[in-house]
């Protein structure tokens, strides 16, 4: 199994990807994770169970590029909480878009397709994601790099599906009954999945916490 090196930092960020094998079925799913709660968790389970997955990597990232850092608490705080949340130990929380030096997901996804040959990677957003994927930069690049994993959000499924990018997607999007087959498809390809929905929000949680 192939291993990442360490950084040599104050922060001690992953300078690379963690632990795989060729063949691994990998679910990438990133954000800020301010906080991580679990809703996320729930996520990472639909996904590992859904699709067969060997693991996931829970990418905790310095920062979203299209939000403010005004009051993002320190990544290894949010890294901390994420480990607490993520039990599963198929779960794998990692900080190494950091190390690597990656602002934005194309970068990640153009790093991992040259520094881990042979494993299958799906990523993995919530429908709300999903409706804002446009804003993403490259984001074509990225939906023809690897499939897509889209997971209900309650509010946003419905109005994401029929979006910009929902209709971009619609000759590539595949049924439910075919999810385990999603991470050996040749992208672009995009399965929706629905079933148990956390109301939870990291947004929601922030405004909790500062009320």
């Amino acid at each position: 199994m192939a291993r990442g090196r360490r950084g040599h930092d104050s922060s001690q960020n992953s300078v690379s990807a963690p632990p795989f094998a060729r063949g691994m079925r990998i679910g990438l799913f990133g954000g800020s994770f301010n906080p991580p709660h679990a809703g996320h968790a729930l996520v990472c389970a639909i996904a590992l169970r859904r699709l067969g997955l060997d693991r996931i990597w829970l990418m905790v990232s310095p920062g979203n590029p299209l939000k403010s850092r005004e009051g993002l608490p320190p990544l290894g705080e949010r890294m901390a909480q994420a480990r607490k949340i993520m039990r599963d130990p198929r779960i794998v929380v990692t900080d190494f878009e950091a190390g690597i030096g990656a602002a934005f997901s194309y970068q990640t996804v153009d790093y991992l397709r040259r520094a881990c040959p042979g494993v299958h990677f799906v990523w993995i957003m919530g429908a709300d994601n999903l409706g804002a994927f446009f804003r993403w930069r490259r984001w074509r690049e990225i939906a023809r790099a690897m499939p897509i994993l889209v997971i209900d959000r309650p509010g946003s499924t419905h109005r994401a599906v029929h979006g910009l990018v929902g209709g971009w997607f619609a000759r590539y999007r595949l049924p439910e009954s075919q999810a385990k087959t999603l991470p050996l498809r040749r992208p672009p390809a995009l399965i929706v999945l629905h079933g148990p929905r956390s109301p939870l929000s990291s947004t929601q949680l922030r405004a909790k916490k500062r009320g």
